[in-house]
């Protein structure tokens, strides 16, 4: 990508203009957002522009190798996005949640429960629903839809920042926790383990009631994880090790240890370079498609403007049109091109999955 390329293209973002180096939309959320941060995101890592034709063929590679692909395995893990609205506005948010960003819209209990009734009349082999946004809690047909999932039986995994949304249903969650149990795994974000850190990421005065909300759900015996991330230059176990110790000086019952209950995400950039996977990466990475997260998971979205929800192959890429499966799950059970730098960067390379 040339320079007068991105020169455009960072002109657009500071207008707020809606193109991205990939040419997907932006929605300029974050500069119509009260407190947001003002400065860049502290876990940016400098790279170079992706070039234009990479990730432009699904069948092949700029260079004109065969594109790696993934079967679909076995529809482990069932996604619904309760839609883009939130009450934070990060600085690198990968699907530009805010509080005024409606790119996907709340979807409604009733569209949910048509996708469960599929899932229970297929017998496929689901047995984890999850939940994301936006943030889930902003749905005001949210806890009826989480309540209808566990009814059924399957496992319920809510991603939230456990802030004022969430806690206004704190007596509909202690009356599912006591029905359900540990069935039911919320999974807060909490980007670093330092109050700036995170703060520089999610915007002034997000840190304590995020921390506060996650200590309410430790202290009442939910079952409770924490995606965070690492700043540039930070390793795994130095991570691993702050945050262990935010957890035992709040008296938060996750073991930091456990990749399960500390989630530690690869960062997303789709506009810097990265390797496209060819059909000769997986012996050469000694990994397999059925390792990656669109082997066993798809995301329902409902589309601003589209009639009804859609199944998007993947949690990160909701708005690609190459990532669109159809209306329904059996549409939906089709290989995926691995046609995009979130499927390099998160899943390939970065060996990372949103489900539990």
């Amino acid at each position: 990508m040339g320079a007068d390329r991105v020169r455009i293209i960072a002109e657009e973002i500071c207008r707020g203009g809606r193109q991205t180096a990939q040419g997907h939309e932006l929605s300029g959320a974050r500069t119509n957002s009260r407190n947001a941060p003002s400065g860049p995101s502290p876990f940016r890592v400098e790279a170079a522009a992706l070039p234009r034709e990479k990730f432009a063929d699904p069948r092949w590679t700029a260079k004109g190798e065969a594109r790696g692909t993934v079967p679909m395995a076995r529809l482990e893990t069932l996604w619904f996005n309760t839609g883009t609205l939130c009450n934070l506005a990060c600085a690198t948010c990968y699907i530009e949640s805010s509080p005024t960003n409606d790119a996907l819209v709340y979807i409604s209990a009733d569209s949910v429960a048509g996708y469960l009734d599929e899932l229970e009349n297929s017998a496929l082999p689901t047995s984890e629903i999850g939940f994301t946004g936006g943030e889930p809690f902003m749905n005001p047909q949210f806890l009826a839809m989480l309540e209808d999932t566990l009814d059924r039986g399957f496992d319920a995994l809510v991603l939230s920042n456990a802030m004022k949304p969430m806690r206004r249903h704190e007596a509909r969650l202690l009356a599912l926790l006591e029905e359900h149990g540990r069935r039911l795994t919320i999974r807060v974000s909490l980007d670093h383990h330092t109050q700036a850190a995170h703060e520089a990421e999610r915007g002034p005065r997000s840190w304590e009631p995020g921390l506060a909300g996650l200590k309410w759900l430790s202290d009442h015996d939910f079952s409770v994880a924490v995606a965070g991330r690492l700043l540039p230059g930070e390793g795994m176990e130095a991570a691993r090790v702050g945050y262990a110790a935010l957890f035992a000086s709040e008296g938060i019952a996750i073991d930091a240890g456990d990749p399960a209950r500390l989630v530690l995400f690869p960062e997303m950039d789709e506009a810097a370079d990265i390797p496209e996977i060819t059909t000769d990466c997986w012996d050469i990475l000694s990994k397999s498609p059925a390792d990656i997260m669109c082997a066993t998971s798809r995301m329902v979205v409902h589309r601003k403007g589209e009639p009804g929800p859609r199944v998007a192959a993947c949690t990160l890429i909701p708005f690609d049109p190459g990532f669109d499966m159809g209306e329904t799950l059996a549409e939906a059970s089709g290989e995926v091109a691995l046609n995009h730098p979130h499927c390099a960067r998160f899943c390939v390379l970065g060996g990372a999955s949103c489900s539990a």
